[in-house]
């Protein structure tokens, strides 16, 4: 079994960092800068960065803000929010991302996904799908969750791993900042159904749902934002308390 990521995120408004409930992210946090050089002394595996007001303003990502961020992130850098063409990834890999997360431009332009994978390799690239439940089935929304589409999950997802998609970012909207548990029956519905990694986000709270969402619904890294910004949890514990359970992480202390 590979090793187990976690994954802080952060989600950019406003030149803010901000957080909510169920994708109404009102809440300021504070500057990105420092939330980053926290996480860095913390063994994080990994950061999502999401600028989550680009896509519907209809403007660039702001590359501005992601270099001064990658010039202080000493972990793979994930960038997501307003991307939508080829150009702008080139861009954001120039100025120190990692990988990009791509979502509502894969509905309206899915052959992004290959574009990017075939430039940057698949370990580029992240689909971010957001779902929720309603009338007894998932259903996929782009544009911040304000968007309904005709898309299902797994059906979607598929066709993204089809494209050239790396791994998929599965984050439930429904759960979202209420630090009450992953939706594990979706992330289970992936993860037995794909053969690329699977990020599960929307929930985290509980370190035995953490451990369930890995240990029987197979994650490969668990993404989280309020557990972090709003509770004395570190990533470490996380860790401490999944190397225990005989999850394997990155732990060096």
């Amino acid at each position: 079994m590979l090793k187990v990521r976690i994954i802080p995120t952060l989600l950019y408004k406003d030149f803010s960092l901000v957080k909510g409930i169920g994708f109404d992210s009102w809440r300021r946090i504070g500057p990105i800068l420092p939330a980053v050089k926290i996480f860095n002394s913390r063994e994080v595996d990994e950061l999502i960065f999401l600028d989550i007001t680009s896509t519907n303003k209809g403007i660039n990502p702001d590359y501005e803000s992601i270099s001064e961020l990658s010039k202080f992130c000493f972990v793979p850098l994930t960038v997501g929010g307003g991307i939508n063409s080829i150009e702008q990834v080139d861009k954001i890999i120039e100025i120190g991302a990692d990988k990009v997360s791509i979502n509502t431009a894969c509905y309206e332009n899915p052959q992004i996904i290959s574009d990017v994978a075939n430039r940057f390799g698949k370990q580029c690239v992240v689909a971010s799908i957001d779902v929720r439940f309603e009338n007894n089935e998932w259903i996929c929304y782009k544009n911040s969750g304000l968007k309904k589409t005709n898309k299902t999950p797994l059906e979607w997802a598929k066709e993204l791993e089809s494209l050239g998609a790396g791994e998929i970012l599965i984050t439930s909207i429904d759960r979202d900042g209420l630090m009450k548990g992953y939706d594990q029956e979706l992330i289970s519905l992936l993860t037995n159904n794909l053969r690329i990694p699977v990020v599960a986000s929307g929930g985290a709270g509980p370190f035995d749902d953490l451990y369930d969402a890995v240990s029987n619904s197979k994650a490969s890294a668990l993404a989280a934002a309020s557990i972090f910004q709003f509770t004395q949890n570190t990533p470490n514990d996380i860790k401490k308390f999944l190397k225990k359970k005989g999850i394997p992480v990155r732990l060096n202390s």
